[in-house]
């Protein structure tokens, strides 16, 4: 499905070219706690593995110089071998290993705490001023943000704009509990308002990064108060709702957002307040009138699907990952 989407919108040679260094941003909040007995794939909390192997096997096809994947997700290191397809024949280590081997061509799995060589400050508007963001991602000549449909408390949705949350560092803005990890809480608690303050952050960190193209995971997902299940949030299955899972992509991250946003019924407030942001900012079109969907109509795709209880940062006290997750 990701390859064939890929190939609607013109092949990954569109966007990436020879010589090119790609960063992919999936969505892997709890990834450090993948288990046998706790699948945050099947849940719907992380973005699906065989995704992210076909977009760094397109990339190097392409003639991607060298491909890096990662995330801050809410432990400063964690194990990449656990991101486990949902077939259970392979994870993106070993994948990684191999399509680097293949391609003879560096493959780079990158907890962002540990393995970013540095952080770059970039402006932001909300009392925070500026926010640091990983130079994997500041240095690289072309981002990819792949991030998994789910509604979020603080947040309404978290889709392709609000992924990159996860390119900031943990020690600065987050809180450290051996037994919990690590929220990004003073991220989450700066400016609480959805809209003008956490909204207004997470779009200014994408404007900052420019992302050159987005794939929305709409296959299993969150619903209700998000971005995971300790939050209070559920596991959506899109194939039980639609018929079928979803890929969603476009080289207009803001449209993706958007579309993605119509499809689960849930364009106001997220399109009219948060996106109105990044489309008033140059980052992207809106209005569905501008966007072309390629594959099937918006009707034949909108599901139901439970909104988050969007609630302000301020009011909650933040005593354990069971209270909020990043995601």
């Amino acid at each position: 499905m990701t390859r064939s989407a890929l190939a609607t919108l013109g092949g990954m040679g569109t966007v990436v070219k020879p010589g090119d260094t790609v960063f992919v941003k999936p969505n892997m909040v709890t990834l450090p706690w993948a288990s046998a007995n706790y699948n945050p794939f099947r849940l719907g909390e992380c973005t699906k593995p065989e995704i992210v192997i076909a977009v760094i096997d397109e990339c190097l096809k392409a003639g991607a110089a060298k491909v890096i994947v990662g995330d801050g997700s809410q432990m400063p290191r964690f194990d990449w071998s656990g991101a486990t397809t949902l077939d259970g024949t392979t994870n993106l280590a070993a994948a990684a290993n191999r399509l680097s081997s293949q391609y003879s061509v560096p493959v780079q799995l990158a907890c962002l705490d540990v393995d970013s060589p540095s952080w770059v400050e970039i402006p932001v508007g909300t009392s925070l001023g500026k926010v640091a963001i990983s130079t994997l991602v500041v240095d690289a000549d072309k981002v990819i943000s792949i991030p998994v449909v789910k509604t979020h408390r603080w947040a309404y949705l978290t889709l392709s704009l609000k992924n990159f949350i996860g390119i900031t560092p943990l020690e600065r803005y987050g809180w450290t509990d051996p037994q919990t990890g690590n929220t990004r809480v003073l991220l989450h608690a700066n400016d609480p308002n959805a809209v003008s303050g956490f909204g207004r952050l997470f779009v200014d960190i994408a404007k900052a990064v420019k992302p050159d193209l987005a794939i929305i995971d709409m296959s299993i997902g969150i619903e209700g108060n998000g971005p995971s299940l300790s939050s209070g949030g559920q596991t959506a299955d899109m194939k039980g709702r639609h018929g079928s899972w979803i890929v969603l992509a476009s080289t207009d991250a803001v449209a993706a957002d958007a579309t993605a946003a119509r499809i689960l019924k849930q364009e106001s407030p997220y399109v009219d307040q948060v996106l109105s942001m990044a489309h008033a900012d140059g980052m992207g079109t809106i209005c569905k009138a501008g966007i072309t969907l390629v594959g099937a109509t918006l009707d034949q795709l909108q599901v139901n699907w439970q909104r988050a209880q969007v609630a302000t940062v301020a009011s909650h006290h933040f005593p354990s990952r069971s209270a909020i997750q990043h995601g």
